[in-house]
């Protein structure tokens, strides 16, 4: 058991860039809290400060003030035994193109001072199905094998906490999803996961926790349901047996029909769908099929960065 309850606790992050003699506030006073042992999600638009606190954990670049934590260590007090307790994967596929897989996973364990005998680097390799290009040049593989090698060389020191900046950018459909399920194999051993990501459907299948950030600044946090639960609208559509005129009454949920399916939106939090359907049968509209539809992430997403 850990004796800290938040594998990432940042309070009042700034960090500013200076371009051209102008300041450009990358962070303002932000604050996160990652809890240990979940899968934490950290969205927003391009330039939103993402990589920046991200950077800032790996110590690449230097906030101008507040407080950060890793796995309950002060990345200030001892930043080098914060930089072992975190693996983190970066958006750049920076790998060095003559080394193999094989090669550079037990460079990254060597620079980590891993013991020979506790290397698990074939295990790595069969986890992100890599195993048939275990001895290629990386200068052969793939985008998506590159991001997966990536992953690799974050895990060799088996780290508390993963950072996974962007994890399946430019890989498709079919290796996403063998990364998202080797991240849940990795959750479910244990370690915290942070990931920063522009696929809402990624963070809505993956995350526990999400973080929504803009300009700098964090726009909300909670849990994925919580989230959800802002978005408060549901679609309601009904598949009618026949041609109908909308009755007024139905007018306050935004009726319209086409190809014989009557579609009504309202707010789940003050309408109950059984008035929607006394008014139906009150006016004798005679259905066959009903389907409810809930908001999703990307609803949540829209609603605040726009806010």
């Amino acid at each position: 058991m850990s004796d800290y309850k938040y594998s990432i606790e940042a309070k009042n992050v700034n960090k500013v860039f200076y371009k051209k003699s102008r300041q450009v506030k990358a962070l303002t006073d932000f604050n996160i809290k990652i809890e240990n042992g979940t899968i934490h999600g950290l969205l927003g638009p391009n330039g939103a400060g993402k990589s920046t606190f991200i950077n800032i954990l790996g110590g690449l670049v230097k906030k101008n003030s507040g407080e950060v934590n890793i796995c309950g260590i002060n990345i200030d007090k001892n930043i080098k035994l914060s930089k072992f307790k975190i693996g983190i994967v970066p958006q750049e596929l920076n790998i060095d193109p003559f080394f193999t897989p094989a090669e550079l996973l037990e460079l990254q364990a060597g620079l980590y001072g891993v013991p020979k005998n506790k290397r698990k680097t074939d295990e790595i390799l069969e986890n992100l199905k890599l195993t048939d290009q275990r001895n290629a040049y990386a200068r052969t593989l793939s985008g998506g094998m590159r991001r997966r090698l990536l992953i690799g060389k974050a895990l060799v020191h088996n780290p508390e906490m993963i950072i996974l900046d962007e994890p399946t950018a430019g890989v498709d459909i079919d290796i996403r999803k063998s990364v998202w399920n080797y991240i849940k194999k990795i959750s479910e051993q244990g370690r915290t996961i942070c990931l920063t990501t522009h696929y809402l459907e990624e963070a809505e299948n993956l995350c526990d926790n999400i973080t929504i950030i803009n300009n700098g600044k964090k726009i909300i946090e909670g849990s994925k349901s919580d989230l959800l639960n802002f978005i408060s609208t549901k679609t309601v559509a009904f598949v009618l047996n026949k041609t109908v005129d909308i009755p007024q009454e139905l007018d306050k949920f935004k009726p319209r029909i086409s190809d014989g399916i009557l579609k009504l939106s309202y707010d789940k939090n003050k309408t109950n769908i059984k008035e929607i359907i006394n008014i139906l049968g009150k006016n004798q509209i005679d259905f066959r099929e009903i389907n409810t539809f809930e908001g999703d992430l990307e609803d949540v997403f829209i609603k605040f960065v726009k806010n």
